[in-house]
């Protein structure tokens, strides 16, 4: 099974579709805030959050049981993509149902190797995967860059420079998309 959470209007041939409002016509009508999800343990082999996971969890507990519940879902190896608007944006910044930004800094939170890592250099990021006994390891990374500075990322001698003002200005990413794989244990 591959699950399109959150799918809105936007659906996915060969995917469940799935969102909060039958005015969407999803293939399945599922409250991802209310756990737990109704699909079995391990039985999902793709997930995609397209404009999706910003939306979930105001409150920390429920986002962290929506993130138990992503993992306890995958099968070993399976792939989340993950879309989400940079927090730097107005993509982000303009839509009053945005909840949390979502970073990979906050979703490396969820790495047990990471979190192994970040207690052994005494950094005091909060070891989530280890904490909620779920690992899920982000492999990939790609920040879709605005119009008007695609000249300057498309410069390899200039990779610093852009690299600094993805963290340090606004408007420079529109999205991040983001690939976590459920680590086998």
């Amino acid at each position: 099974m591959r699950l399109n959470l959150g799918c809105g209007n936007r659906r996915l041939e060969g995917y469940l579709n799935v969102d909060k409002y039958p005015a969407c016509n999803p293939d399945a009508v599922v409250d991802l805030e209310a756990l737990p999800w109704p699909w079995p343990d391990s039985s999902v082999e793709a997930v995609d959050l397209h404009h999706v996971l910003e939306h979930l969890g105001q409150r920390t507990e429920i986002f962290l049981g929506i993130m138990g519940e992503l993992y306890r879902v995958m099968m070993p190896n399976a792939l989340a993509h993950i879309t989400v608007p940079h927090p730097l944006s107005d993509g982000f910044l303009g839509d009053p149902t945005h909840v949390r930004p979502i970073t990979p800094a906050s979703l490396h939170l969820f790495s047990q190797a990471r979190n192994r890592e970040t207690i052994a250099r005494g950094w005091p990021n909060t070891p989530l995967g280890l904490y909620l006994g779920i690992d899920l390891e982000l492999v990939e990374v790609c920040y879709e860059v605005q119009p008007h500075w695609r000249e300057l990322a498309s410069d390899p001698s200039r990779k610093q420079e852009m690299e600094r003002a993805i963290f340090e200005r606004f408007n420079v990413v529109s999205d991040i998309k983001m690939t976590m794989r459920k680590v086998a244990h």
